[in-house]
């Protein structure tokens, strides 16, 4: 992390303690203003395409606040990186009727719908797993860190042994971008085979060279030129 802060290497890649690697990450390069907690970001195959799914096992028990900032930095991901317009972005949780999940995720959608979200995006509603796999519904899709890495780890299994949605190779690799801290950092499973591994420095290297990272940033902070001068630092 030091060497990304000072310049010395373009990005981070790690399939370390995932702890131990967004605390690091935080306090060494800094967070966007009003990004209280990193989001670990993935993107995974649909039947119609790609999908972004934030958190993937940074934040286990994130706030509002932190989930609402979830949903900008995910529409942010799927604008730069995807080129979608005008992402479509909705909350994971166990159906689609008003009113349904726990206490955060009953409270979520009237914040979320009043949220202004980057790159034109708009709140869609409730999803569940199914429209994870169908990518019909929304193309961001934001979750607490617990349930998004037990969503993520259960369809790359299911994936690796029956085939993705539209019966193709995935294509996209297993590993996840720290999102919303100074630099480009990427993630991937201590269990992760080679080709897991070569795939998430692909990731970082691909990020590095299109300056993803701090076009999401613009994207997210309201105050497009303050970003490397503003950033928070714990310690």
């Amino acid at each position: 992390m030091s060497a990304v802060a000072h310049g010395h290497a373009d990005a981070a890649f790690s399939a370390g303690n995932t702890a131990d690697i967004v605390l690091s990450a935080a306090r060494v390069l800094g967070r966007w203003p009003g990004v209280r907690r990193p989001a670990l970001t993935a993107v995974l195959p649909t039947a119609t395409g790609r999908l972004v799914l934030l958190d993937v096992g940074s934040a286990v028990d994130p706030d509002e606040e932190s989930l609402v900032m979830h949903a900008r930095l995910g529409a942010a991901y799927a604008r730069v990186v995807h080129g979608v317009e005008r992402p479509r972005v909705g909350l994971l949780t166990i159906g689609t009727e008003p009113g349904k999940g726990d206490r955060l995720r009953r409270s979520l959608p009237p914040l979320l719908a009043e949220a202004e979200l980057p790159a034109g995006a708009r709140y869609v509603g409730l999803v569940e797993g199914g429209d994870v796999v169908t990518g019909d519904a929304v193309d961001v899709v934001v979750a607490d860190g617990f349930t998004g890495n037990v969503l993520l780890k259960g369809l790359e299994a299911a994936y690796a042994k029956l085939g993705s949605p539209g019966g193709e190779a995935p294509g996209v690799p297993r590993a996840a971008l720290l999102l919303g801290v100074g630099g480009t950092v990427v993630v991937c499973h201590g269990a992760g085979s080679g080709t897991d591994l070569a795939g998430g420095i692909a990731l970082a290297a691909g990020l590095h060279r299109r300056a993803a990272v701090a076009t999401m940033a613009d994207h997210v902070v309201k105050d497009k030129h303050s970003q490397h001068n503003e950033v928070s630092h714990d310690g």
